[in-house]
């Protein structure tokens, strides 16, 4: 039995492109790591700050928000998420999580390699920062 850390990272990722392309990963058989625990939400911009505090508070090492490409979008919520980042990052702080755990990444629909090659390279961070270590309870 291996005493490696393996991070738990909760994906949110939007059903327009985002979702498709890890879809796509997963087809084209572009395995990305196991450690990603992808959700699928109608768009990055309907993720609610309190499912990424609940996420942490559940357990999670990591969180990352992945939405379309700005061109791409057409219900513009990745500017709404781009604009909640800075909020979240702030409120992580105030519960001492590193705001390094919340990434927020776009990816068109056909981005199957950069979507395994975000989330590798994510999950690869968290693992070097190590277990959470939340000091109060989150949300």
């Amino acid at each position: 039995m291996s005493d490696k850390f393996e991070p738990i990272i909760v994906g949110f990722l939007c059903n327009w492109c985002s979702y498709r392309a890890a879809d796509l990963a997963g087809t084209s058989r572009l395995h990305y790591s196991p450690n990603m625990r992808p959700i699928r939400v109608m768009c990055s911009g309907r993720v609610d700050p309190q499912f990424v505090l609940k996420a942490f508070q559940n357990g999670a090492d990591g969180v990352m928000i992945a939405g379309c490409a700005p061109e791409e979008c057409e219900h513009h919520g990745n500017y709404k998420t781009r604009r909640r980042m800075a909020l979240l990052k702030n409120v992580l702080q105030q519960f001492n999580i590193d705001p390094e755990r919340l990434s927020a990444q776009w990816f068109s629909i056909g981005d199957s390699a950069k979507v395994k090659k975000a989330a590798d390279e994510f999950v690869e961070k968290i693992t070097e920062m190590g277990p959470i270590a939340v000091s109060q309870p989150v949300g």
